[in-house]
């Protein structure tokens, strides 16, 4: 692959796109397809999981030019809660809930921890 000008940025930009494919093709089937034999909602959920992956693979191997691989995995692990949790009350019509901010401050702990020099 050619050279990244911010492979920090581009990584993190393709990752939360591909984190939408993600919650999609693991939970959206839950509301839109609830009547639908499982088999249904998980060639559905594979077809949409092929997005993900053709927007996840490239954006892991820009990332791991200038992140570890465990610098890689937590953002990853940021990026699916700071997806998931929007997708969860304005989506799924669930509640906010304040396990959500404690999960956060610990994956903020995470984040220090790795990215540490």
């Amino acid at each position: 692959m050619g050279s990244v000008s911010n492979p920090l940025l581009i990584t993190a930009l393709m990752l939360a796109i591909s984190n939408l494919f993600m919650t999609f093709a693991w939970y959206g089937h839950l509301k839109n397809m609830a009547s639908s034999p499982w088999y249904v909602a998980a060639l559905a959920s594979w077809g949409i999981a092929l997005f993900e992956y053709l927007l996840q693979v490239p954006a892991n191997r820009i990332g791991y030019t200038s992140l570890s691989l465990g610098q890689l995995k937590i953002l990853q692990e940021v990026i699916t809660l700071s997806v998931f949790v929007p997708f969860v009350v304005l989506y799924m019509n669930q509640p906010l809930k304040w396990d959500y901010l404690y999960a956060g401050l610990c994956l903020m702990g995470a984040v220090y921890f790795i990215f540490r020099t």
